[in-house]
């Protein structure tokens, strides 16, 4: 088909049915043998035209369509699809390509909007496999130091010993702060302690301390005769001013080098280690062997030994509940005795904190 036969069919595509032909456009007996009032068919050989052709043919409908509208009584032309919008050097951009070479581009695909799903539904979701694989998650204590080699079997007398004090140890104490008067309780106190310095005084000899071990001699002398047999401590006031050093054979023997040996969680002892322990055993025989009755009756040891545990558990309430807020109630409360019995070898030996 040529041009001129292309236009003539673009032309009768979008005039009316019932306008003439334009008076410029002569009749070469084109044979339409097929037209539908609704469409028109092309023949097939239109699709074989080249670009330039097919651009200019809807230019070529673009102005028949232009020519004036027929009569408010003419009919009405039939619809018809609207021919493709002519191309000018204004809509046309600065860089593209001549009509005449200009490519024609495929329908874009279409884009996925929902990611792939992977055949096999049981795998694992691909945003948990960012982590680097370097993370530990730590879902027990930590390995036991060097000073705790029983940390498992601690750790359960702990919590045990834990459960006793809410249950019981706790509210006795708190009814015994709350039925003695702070007088009484450290009455009691003062006249226990006193019975204490003979230890404390041998084992400053032990220390070669002479000097201390004479206050501590002078002050059980003083509260046991001033004091109304060391109910009242007297000796730390003026014009004495002795104050109370608690000394020890676990100290003596940290004193001179003995390591403390491993960390100890105990019933009615609570924390300690293998040297404080075998040092309590030994102060706790002094009077028993050196004197005897009372100190090795029972009716002696054992009111002696709850009025001093209902005392000590009343005194150390708060620091109590410091270490059970902790993140780890029980390592908490080993690091902090074996801190305070480090720093009191320490003081014997004459090193300050910082050293």
């Amino acid at each position: 088909m040529s041009f001129s036969e292309f236009a003539i069919a673009m032309a009768l595509v979008n005039a009316p049915v019932s306008a003439p032909p334009p008076p410029t456009i002569t009749d070469l007996g084109f044979d339409t043998v097929a037209a539908d009032v609704q469409d028109v068919v092309v023949p097939a050989a239109a699709m074989t035209l080249s670009a330039s052709e097919q651009i200019f043919g809807s230019i070529a409908a673009v102005s028949w369509q232009a020519e004036p509208e027929p009569a408010s009584d003419a009919p009405a032309p039939l619809s018809s699809p609207l021919p493709p919008e002519p191309i000018t050097p204004e809509s046309q951009p600065s860089d593209s390509k001549p009509p005449d070479s200009m490519p024609l581009e495929p329908a874009a695909e279409p884009q996925l909007t929902e990611p792939f799903l992977t055949d096999d539904p049981n795998a694992a979701d691909p945003a948990l496999d960012q982590a680097d694989g370097n993370e530990i998650i730590v879902t027990a204590r930590p390995r036991a130091p060097k000073s705790d080699p029983l940390q498992s079997l601690n750790a359960e007398a702990f919590g045990a010993i834990q459960g006793v004090d809410d249950a019981v140890v706790g509210p006795v104490a708190e009814v015994y702060e709350k039925a003695l008067p702070s007088p009484v309780r450290t009455g009691l106190i003062n006249f226990l302690s006193n019975l204490g310095e003979p230890v404390n005084f041998l084992n400053y000899l032990l220390q070669l301390k002479p000097g201390k071990a004479m206050e501590t001699l002078g002050r059980f002398a003083i509260n046991s005769t001033i004091g109304v047999a060391g109910f009242v401590d007297v000796a730390k006031k003026p014009p004495f001013n002795l104050p109370r050093r608690i000394n020890g054979f676990a100290n003596t023997l940290g004193y001179y080098g003995v390591e403390q040996g491993a960390f100890l969680f105990l019933p009615l002892i609570g924390p300690t280690t293998v040297r404080d322990m075998f040092g309590r055993i030994v102060d706790l025989s002094v009077l028993p062997f050196a004197i005897g009755k009372p100190f090795n009756d029972l009716a002696y040891t054992l009111p002696s030994g709850i009025i001093t545990s209902l005392d000590f558990r009343v005194e150390q309430d708060e620091q109590l509940r410091k270490l059970r807020e902790a993140n780890d109630p029980y390592a908490a409360t080993r690091e902090l005795y074996l801190q305070k019995r480090q720093a009191e070898i320490d003081a014997l030996r004459g090193k300050s904190p910082e050293e």
